[in-house]
């Protein structure tokens, strides 16, 4: 009988439907949006199937409508909250146990660096008198904005005082000398290709370990590379020896020979960087070249650190080299492409540039 029932209304019970309609579409509560369409779509003489093909609603749902209509009116166009399970966890605990787990199990109490969900489960329970089942805990963590992620090292006795001061103070006054200057500003580092070559993540199947061939032969290539915070030009010279004094200031001499700007030289700690023949040399030259050191520590602040990373994945990463001349000739291809693609260079100087932070490596 409902199927044929022809529904009617007065012009104040539509104009107080049409208020509600209104109220829904500024609510954007598209669920009452479309309930109240149906039965006003009823009521200008449509018929169920018409009604549920126009709103993409099932036949018995638009008959549910028009029955709650029917038996409550208007009210009917209020959806009780969802009681569901009260939270075992006051808000204010669930906030305190936000920052005992931000702040680590060590000062916890645990005798452990990383959280896992049955110590999460043991704190809970004993600062809470609370009890979770360790699944739950996992979904608990999520919904407090956490995730299950791989943990990284940090220094112990890495300097943070250093790091900020060089951020502060010193990088500002390193651009006021570039531009004072007309100079370039070299970040530089090295890094070893080894003959073995280097693995890193692909697609395999489920527990089929991916295997790759190798040499076994314990040689490398090395590199000496510079590249340049404004203009991403990047100057680099390979090989087969040891990285020393020596070997760097003759690089250095090269880099000298190829430009005619001032050199600002930011560099880390590595022995032969502050050796004294280093530091004689750096006295000879102080009319071109100016050197910085970076906070120990810290090769985040190095843009040419992730030059390498995307140099041996280019290069190295599961690639077998049954020689060594096909190592050499494979980085010098991957040496030689960066060197003509600034750009993927500057996109590396996110931490020193803002208008790249979301790109930086």
């Amino acid at each position: 009988m409902l199927a044929q029932f022809k529904l009617r209304f007065t012009q104040s019970t539509r104009k107080k439907i049409e208020a509600k309609l209104r109220q829904a579409y500024g609510s954007q509560n598209l669920r009452l949006v479309k309930r109240i369409s149906a039965l006003l779509q009823l009521g200008q003489g449509g018929s169920v199937a018409q009604v549920a093909e126009t709103l993409a609603l099932g036949e018995q749902t638009i008959r549910d409508y028009l029955h709650a209509f029917l038996k409550r009116g208007i009210a009917s166009f209020r959806y009780k909250a969802s009681q569901g399970r009260r939270s075992k966890l006051t808000p204010r605990q669930r906030q305190q146990l936000k920052s005992w787990i931000k702040a680590g199990p060590l000062k916890a109490g645990y005798e452990c660096g990383c959280w896992s969900a049955l110590m999460v489960q043991d704190l809970i329970a004993k600062r809470f008198n609370v009890s979770y089942h360790p699944h739950y805990v996992s979904t608990l963590l999520r919904n407090l904005g956490f995730s299950f992620q791989r943990a990284r090292f940090v220094a112990a006795h890495l300097n943070e005082a250093k790091r900020q001061e060089w951020m502060t103070h010193k990088w500002p006054e390193i651009l006021r000398l570039s531009a004072a200057k007309d100079a370039l500003i070299l970040f530089g580092d090295e890094a070893s290709f080894a003959q073995w070559g280097s693995l890193s993540y692909t697609w395999s199947l489920r527990g089929d370990q991916p295997t790759l061939p190798t040499s076994g032969k314990r040689k490398a290539y090395k590199v000496f590379g510079l590249i340049d915070y404004h203009s991403g030009q990047f100057f680099y010279q390979g090989q087969t020896g040891r990285f020393n004094s020596e070997g760097y200031t003759a690089f250095l001499t090269q880099v000298l020979q190829q430009t005619h700007k001032h050199i600002i030289l930011i560099q880390d700690g590595a022995r032969y960087h502050t050796s004294k023949a280093t530091k004689q040399f750096f006295d000879q030259q102080s009319a071109r070249l100016t050197p910085f050191q970076l906070p120990t520590y810290s090769p985040d602040f190095n843009p040419i650190e992730f030059l390498w990373k995307k140099l041996k994945k280019r290069s190295t990463h599961l690639r077998f080299f049954k020689q060594f001349d096909d190592l050499v000739q494979q980085v010098d291809e991957g040496l030689l492409y960066f060197s003509q693609t600034p750009n993927e260079i500057t996109v590396l100087m996110g931490k020193y540039c803002k208008t790249l932070g979301t790109q930086a490596a």
